[in-house]
């Protein structure tokens, strides 16, 4: 840019809307045919100053006559030396510090370019703040995109939150601000403080931040992530074979603010760490999968109103904390999932809305930009480095935190312009449709990158539309996620368990429609945190009868859940079926596990999970539609379904459901092969609060044909229940 006369530009940088500080601050040429350099300095609570050369004499400098500027003429000084500032304040007290004007960039024009095409995708190491060593001093860079300002500074402790002191340089057209000030270290609390383009002055968190202070204050806090050290090598390097689509995924979801907590208090990371995975080791989950984490203000939003896109939570710790929670989970062979909100985000002022005064990671336009239901705002997909912001995001986690996988919140909003808006609220793409081109050209991106960078870690989209390919790669013009929750099995499934039995046989098809669908995607079956909010109530109130009838209606639904094709998902409580809705302002009513009908729930989804894990046709083919077999789905009379589930191998187990609490004795079945067939579980055994009705252990297949099958079993069916046999 072209220079400013003196007096202009020191003008500016005094009301601190100068655009480059860096062309008038630090070292210069001396000019004028004089010798050696200029040094400028701008010190609001500076009484006098001088200039402390690493060789040579200390040299006073001159206050600019009603200013806070200092300046000096160092005759013998060039651009290769180097010098300190020593500084008296009006009280007397003397300290020295770099010039943080003397420094040279840090970001190189590389770094701008692939910034500017949106394909820098480890941004999270250059971007927010870094503890590094600059030019052989040691010190803590900052970068932001800001591409609108007129002036951007970081404010802290460190300069009395004064954003006159630490005005940044504007690298080019590219829109990132960068400064590089000596002497901070780990631990230390800034924000930024951005000058629009209107005049206006405000503060913003750093987008990048990894770590933020405890709401309400909101502050940015610099983190030294190499301190960390890592102990899950063995998890890592087997990750890609444990979490292959052949083998047991169950997963328990977890909402860490109110699992558990001490006398009303959050636990930390480390206590929540070792609490859980002894819990997830007795119950036989496989990963736990958090409820973001990912910094937000309200917690009453459950985290899915980020703020903070590279920083967890310090509600329940440190960064390092949280690391070492993925890191225990992973030595004790819990994968660890995170719930993560790429969707939208809260107009908190100081979050990412208007960042620097425009839409700059939004739309200007609220049919675009604005979900009027959740009162937040979407990103602009089709800017190259909001994509890449929120790419790098996604990265960062797995990168940074070594997590297994993403579940992605809410991808229909993204996937629809028309998303819950009436007809005149939203705007079609260029073709005139309603699907949002730049949201899905995103989502490939997003998957290719994390499939393509870490090898063996998941994706999970929450799609609650018929769009197709969810869950196939993007070379064959899939989205390219790992797996998609199957909502439509969730909301039939729970609709059915809802009708009294007596009028369950109307609605077979609720039950059994899913098959028809079943291997179009790679499923999660889930029941959710979803399902037991807003009134919706909890798991046993929504089953019918009396209490014995909604806990083995219970039983049942989980028996189905577990023997259907599909990974699964519980949330926290479900598995013990607590009375109450879920409330994120409290904990669990761990009490009620304590006692039947709430044990024996928990004890039969331990077993369930053990089974799932143990025997490979109940997990090895569930996106294969070999691995699953009708015997008979058509017994809507006595409301009777029964199937195989097959392995690799071609072994299978038996499946029967009776969804009435009428006993159904003499129940032939036909069956594939001869032989004993043992009974492997029993929804109503009196272990899990049932009426203790069976088979005693097993049956023997006799040689009379039955629903197309040379041979058959004639069983006892208990009453709500669900048995599983396999043959010997």
């Amino acid at each position: 840019m072209n220079p400013m006369p003196l007096d202009e530009m020191a003008q500016a940088i005094i009301e601190a809307r100068c655009h480059d500080p860096f062309c008038w601050l630090g070292r210069h040429p001396a000019g004028n045919g004089k010798p050696g350099v200029v040094v400028r300095a701008f010190k609001p609570r500076a009484e006098r100053m001088w200039l402390i050369p690493d060789q040579g004499e200390a040299r006073v400098m001159q206050r600019i006559e009603g200013t806070d500027l200092f300046v000096v003429h160092w005759p013998e000084g060039s651009f290769a030396a180097s010098y300190r500032f020593e500084i008296e304040n009006r009280e007397g007290h003397r300290w020295t510090e770099e010039d943080v004007y003397r420094f040279s960039p840090v970001l190189g024009d590389l770094d701008l370019h692939l910034i500017g095409e949106g394909n820098h995708f480890e941004k999270y190491k250059i971007m927010g703040a870094h503890v590094r060593t600059h030019e052989g001093v040691q010190g803590v860079s900052f970068a932001v995109w800001a591409p609108a300002a007129e002036r951007v500074s970081v404010i802290g402790n460190f300069n009395h939150w004064d954003g006159r002191e630490h005005m940044m340089r504007v690298r080019g057209d590219s829109g990132v601000w960068e400064l590089f000030i000596p002497g901070l270290q780990a631990g230390e609390v800034y924000k930024y403080e951005i000058r629009a383009g209107d005049g206006r002055v405000f503060d913003k968190t750093d987008p990048y931040a990894q770590q933020m202070e405890v709401r309400p204050a909101t502050a940015s806090v610099v983190h030294d992530p190499r301190r960390y050290e890592w102990h899950d090598e063995e998890w890592m390097a087997n990750r890609l074979a444990r979490q292959a689509l052949d083998q047991p995924m169950s997963i328990y979801e977890v909402h860490l603010g109110s699992w558990r907590r001490a006398d009303g208090a959050f636990l930390g990371y480390r206590e929540l760490a070792h609490q859980l995975v002894d819990y997830c080791k007795w119950m036989g989950y496989t990963h736990v999968e958090l409820l973001p984490v990912t910094e937000h203000p309200f917690d009453g939003s459950w985290g899915y109103q980020t703020v903070g896109y590279f920083a967890p939570t310090s509600r329940f710790g440190s960064p390092d904390d949280f690391r070492y929670f993925v890191d225990y989970c992973h030595q004790h062979g819990i994968g660890v999932f995170l719930d993560w909100v790429p969707a939208h985000f809260p107009k908190d002022a100081h979050g990412l809305a208007r960042f620097d005064g425009t839409a700059l990671y939004e739309h200007e336009d609220p049919r675009l930009g604005e979900h009027k239901d959740w009162g937040t705002l979407i990103f602009n997909y089709g800017r190259n480095e909001v994509r890449n912001f929120l790419i790098a995001s996604a990265l960062f986690w797995l990168d940074q935190y070594h997590i297994d996988g993403l579940r992605v919140d809410a991808v229909a909003s993204m996937l629809y312009l028309d998303y819950s808006r009436k007809e005149g609220e939203w705007v079609p793409n260029r073709f005139g449709g309603r699907e949002n081109l730049e949201a899905v050209e995103f989502l490939k991106q997003f998957n290719c990158l994390v499939h393509e960078r870490f090898p063996g870690a998941v994706t999970m989209a929450e799609e609650s539309t018929s769009w197709p390919m969810v869950s196939r790669p993007v070379y064959l013009g899939g989205l390219g996620f790992t797996m998609k929750w199957n909502m439509g099995w969730m909301n039939d499934t729970l609709r059915y368990f809802s009708h009294d039995p007596i009028y369950r046989s109307f609605h077979h098809h609720e039950l059994t429609f899913s098959m028809v669908y079943a291997f179009n995607e790679n499923f999660i079956l889930p029941f959710s945190h979803d399902e037991v909010v807003h009134g919706k109530g909890s798991m046993p109130a929504k089953m019918p009868g009396d209490d014995w009838q909604k806990f083995a209606n219970l039983r049942l639904l989980y028996a189905y859940m577990f023997t259907h094709p599909g990974k699964k998902l519980q949330f926290m409580g479900l598995e013990f079926g607590q009375w109450e809705e879920w409330n994120h302002d409290g904990e669990l009513s761990w009490d009620q596990s304590n006692f039947m009908p709430h044990r024996g729930l928990q004890l039969l989804v331990r077993d369930l999970n053990r089974l799932y894990r143990e025997v490979p046709a109940m997990h090895q083919l569930d996106f294969e539609s070999h691995g699953f077999e009708w015997i008979d789905c058509n017994d809507a009379d006595q409301s009777i379904i029964s199937y195989l589930r097959r392995d690799h191998d071609g072994r299978f187990i038996v499946a029967v459901l009776n969804l009435t609490p009428v006993v159904r004795e003499h129940y032939r079945l036909g069956v594939p092969e001869p032989g004993f067939y043992r009974e492997l579980l029993n929804t109503d055994a009196e272990a899990y609060g049932g009426s203790n009705i069976g088979n005693l252990g097993g049956l023997v297949a006799e040689p009379k044909a039955w629903m197309d099958r040379a041979y058959s079993i004639e069983l006892t069916l208990p009453p709500l229940a669900c048995v599983i046999f396999q043959p010997e």
